[in-house]
């Protein structure tokens, strides 16, 4: 009896066993995965590799607070504001959705909070009272050829009254003497009166200059029969008397041509503290995809954009003055690409790194070199490897901030080009004769790649994918360190994520760093299938924090240290302090981060006390918020104290 249940039991156990194995047989790959995805598993979460690599790990909102970030800052309350506008999506857009949230990434709260126009696409910089400038954004989406059904294009309208402007709304009709053909205006515009001509010696009237202004028309019907292929005078309807006779407007060819985003000229300071837009005059110019830059007397410079009829700002740039909260043009014309990369040197002029993120002819300012805005004089600045693929680039200004070295990373070809470069160039601008040279290089071709100064002096350069919007599956899953003091590039833990357009990194008052954002064209290696946005956010914990020693304490101390001055702070560990850091904090969109700089502070330590002294240069040192970290000598940074410079 127990001789035949024995033998049961190891026919049951014999036949399991094939079972066992078959099924190993079939699934082998997917057993090897999960045993190597295990072991990964295990190894990146020891704390020796930690100490080496540091860590990724994924945030998930709550589902109601998800958004597609698109714009993302450091407030000076150690909060981040997440811009989405729009975020990319034409049905959020049709249905005025405009999403912006306040995130504490101490307590984990997220708070949405009104957002008043589509700010998608806007420009931003710390402004000296702590608030965030916002100008620009979203007028109307793109449509590309074959979604067009009417024919459009710009309307020139010219005003040759020299006593009064006139303005025409919304809906004016605008028929073309040679062609018949009637266009409506889908927006209003001001056009301003004639200027009187007199020859300066004489006196002599010489006639009048008219006034002109530009907007948006469309064909009353659809179809192709509806387009022009020539310029043509055009009659202004329901005009009668003297402004029938001095008001027409001129226009080339309207046709059914893809349409460009059109900008805005809205503007706003976001206040950290009451966490809400205040809106202030408009800009000048209507712009998506500005650059603001701040000044050394704390006015910032606008730069760049498509307008209101999605053509590029023909080079009219502006200054926002936070006092009046109104703008002026600037004297000279000067024109980039949009989001290009503008950086406040020491001697008041601006750096121009080459870098951009799209939009604008491929032979007009795409040269790197040092502009000064008062003379409007530019000189380039040679040596760029890989100078025909700086669309998508990075750029960084290496700490220490003095040192006035920067860091250009990867980029790729004007528009959907698939090239891609894994160059960094470094320049040196104290150099008696800049010129950019190769730092060390990436494995892959890398466009949109991520960039964030660390306190210990380090950048993580992490991301980005190696073909447009990372099309073809190709999103770079690969970070590393940039040690300035050594020139090298050190592989370190892999994120989760693929980061790829409409993505960007803040450094935190922690030490952390967050990633938001990622806007694949393809979700699939194929591309067939369309992308979906990235709406998690990442926070990477770099190796300093997983070190043997705690990160050194710093309290107390002023709130505010004056150009020139200096404050004292407390920390039992300021024997053990090497370095004391003053971080701007980011503002980020399109791989454009002009703000972010870290500066050198000179130090002196007494017992427990820890004396900083403030840069007398309000080039190198900005007015505004900045976090503070002391750093010991194996680079563990202290959490940052938030001091503000007058």
């Amino acid at each position: 009896m127990n001789d035949r249940a024995g033998r049961r039991r190891a026919r049951r156990m014999a036949i399991g066993t094939a079972v066992v194995l078959a099924l190993a047989g079939m699934n082998g790959p997917w057993l090897y995965r999960f045993g190597s995805e295990q072991y990964h598993q295990y190894k990146i979460d020891k704390q020796e590799y930690k100490a080496e690599n540091g860590r990724w790990e994924i945030v998930e909102f709550p589902e109601e607070y998800r958004q597609n970030t698109i714009h993302a800052a450091l407030l000076h309350t150690g909060k981040v504001l997440l811009v989405a506008g729009s975020g990319n999506d034409q049905d959020n857009f049709d249905a005025k959705r405009y999403d912006t949230r306040v995130w504490d990434p101490v307590k984990g709260t997220v708070k949405k909070v009104p957002t008043p126009t589509d700010l998608f696409c806007t420009g931003h910089t710390q402004l000296a009272n702590g608030n965030l400038l916002i100008a620009g954004g979203t007028k109307r989406y793109e449509k590309l050829k074959g979604d067009v059904t009417k024919a459009g294009g710009l309307m020139v309208v010219h005003n040759e009254n020299p006593d009064e402007p006139i303005t025409l709304p919304a809906g004016t009709r605008f028929t073309g003497k040679e062609n018949g053909k009637t266009f409506v205006s889908k927006d209003p515009v001001l056009v301003p009166r004639a200027k009187k001509n007199f020859d300066e010696e004489t006196g002599e009237f010489l006639g009048n200059t008219p006034g002109y202004g530009r907007t948006y028309v469309e064909a009353q019907k659809e179809g192709a029969e509806y387009q022009t292929g020539t310029q043509d005078n055009y009659t202004v309807r329901g005009l009668s008397g003297e402004d029938a006779r001095n008001t027409y407007g001129i226009a080339e060819k309207l046709a059914l041509d893809k349409k460009d985003f059109q900008g805005i000229d809205d503007a706003f300071e976001f206040d950290p503290v009451a966490e809400k837009y205040i809106k202030v005059d408009p800009m000048k110019e209507a712009r998506w995809y500005p650059t603001l830059t701040t000044l050394s007397d704390g006015r910032i410079l606008s730069v760049s954009g498509l307008d209101d009829i999605g053509q590029l700002v023909p080079g009219k740039n502006e200054i926002y003055d936070p006092g009046t909260r109104k703008w002026t043009y600037t004297d000279e014309v000067r024109q980039f690409p949009t989001y290009p990369a503008l950086f406040l040197m020491q001697n008041d002029k601006i750096f121009y790194s080459g870098a951009n993120a799209g939009y604008g002819p491929d032979d007009v300012g795409r040269d790197p070199g040092v502009w000064d805005v008062e003379t409007n004089e530019f000189t380039k600045v040679p040596g760029m490897s890989d100078a025909d693929m700086l669309e998508t680039a990075n750029t960084v200004l290496l700490p220490p901030a003095q040192d006035e070295k920067y860091m250009v990373i990867g980029g790729g070809g004007v528009g959907e080009s698939r090239k891609a470069s894994e160059k960094t160039r470094i320049v040196d601008l104290k150099a008696d004769k800049p010129r950019f040279e190769d730092g060390p290089s990436m494995d892959k071709g890398t466009r949109y790649p991520q960039a964030s100064i660390l306190p210990d002096d380090t950048v993580l350069i992490s991301g980005g994918s190696e073909d447009y919007r990372g099309r073809g599956d190709s999103d770079v899953l690969e970070a590393r360190l940039y040690d300035t003091a050594k020139n090298e590039l050190r592989r370190v833990a892999d994120p989760l994520v693929g980061r790829n357009y409409h993505a960007g990194s803040i450094l935190l008052p922690d030490g952390r760093l967050m990633f938001f954002g990622s806007d694949p064209l393809y979700g699939d290696k194929a591309n067939t299938k369309p992308g979906e946005f990235e709406q998690r956010i990442e926070i990477y914990t770099p190796p300093y924090l997983y070190g043997e020693n705690p990160q050194p304490e710093l309290a107390g101390g002023p709130r505010s240290i004056e150009h020139g001055g200096s404050g004292t702070f407390t920390s039992k560990d300021a024997a053990s302090i090497k370095k004391v850091r003053l971080i701007r904090p980011s503002a980020s969109t399109h791989v454009t981060d002009v703000d972010q700089r870290s500066v050198a502070l000179d130090f002196e330590t007494d017992g427990d006390k820890l004396t900083v002294s403030m840069p007398e240069s309000r080039n190198l040192v900005q007015a505004g918020w900045y976090m503070l970290f002391a750093t010991t000598a194996d680079g563990t940074p202290s959490k940052a104290q938030w001091v503000r410079v007058p």
